[in-house]
């Protein structure tokens, strides 16, 4: 039990420190003894743990791409209006971006890094993520609740702008991640077109 524990330790130490390691040099800046002497090991420690310094990549792009589809499918999930959902999935979407902005520049940026088949992996996250909210915008249009001209436009410039949060996002900045989340559910609500009234 204690030798799984301390597994498990060695591969969560390794991936923050790969975390901290890509978010200072980049990918191709980094190498395996940068990340594996952060995590307080030897070079050949790593490769106990992990195939490569890619197959670290992949693995915090895999969990951060992970996580914000849960965000939006839970958002949608949790109500059949398509201004709550549209106000949910922005709101959680840009506050992830902000709070784990380190994680998400990387999980964003560094994309080319990745291997063929971790590529059409990731790709495939991302494409259900565009699908979810290029549905959202246009069932509202449906609807008569939006009248944006372009809802897949639309859709994609909306994730767009989530995602852009974590390369300017700055703690010292003066915003807050739930004063951003909040603003751009305004913006959203304005983008698509809205008919109703911002939902609390």
């Amino acid at each position: 039990m204690a030798l799984m524990v301390d597994a498990v330790n060695a591969r969560t130490r390794l991936l923050e420190a790969a975390v901290e390691a890509f978010a200072a040099k980049g990918f191709h800046g980094t190498t395996t003894r940068d990340i594996a002497g952060a995590a307080g090991m030897s070079p050949a420690a790593l490769y106990v743990h992990h195939r490569s310094k890619e197959e670290l990549l992949y693995e915090i792009s895999l969990a951060g791409h992970q996580r914000a589809l849960a965000l939006c499918e839970d958002a949608i999930a949790a109500s059949s209006d398509p201004e709550r959902q549209l106000v949910d999935l922005v709101r959680d979407f840009v506050r992830h971006h902000a709070v784990h902005h380190t994680i998400a520049r990387i999980v964003n940026y560094e994309l080319a890094a990745l291997s063929a088949e971790h590529r059409a992996e990731i790709d495939a996250l991302r494409h259900r993520m565009d699908a979810l909210v290029r549905d959202l915008v246009h069932r509202g249009a449906a609807s008569g609740r939006f009248t944006t001209p372009e809802p897949a436009m639309t859709g994609a410039a909306l994730l767009s702008l989530g995602i852009d949060v974590a390369r300017w996002y700055d703690e010292a900045g003066g915003w807050s991640p739930e004063a951003i989340a909040g603003h751009y559910a305004e913006l959203a609500l304005r983008m698509v077109g809205s008919n109703g009234s911002s939902p609390s």
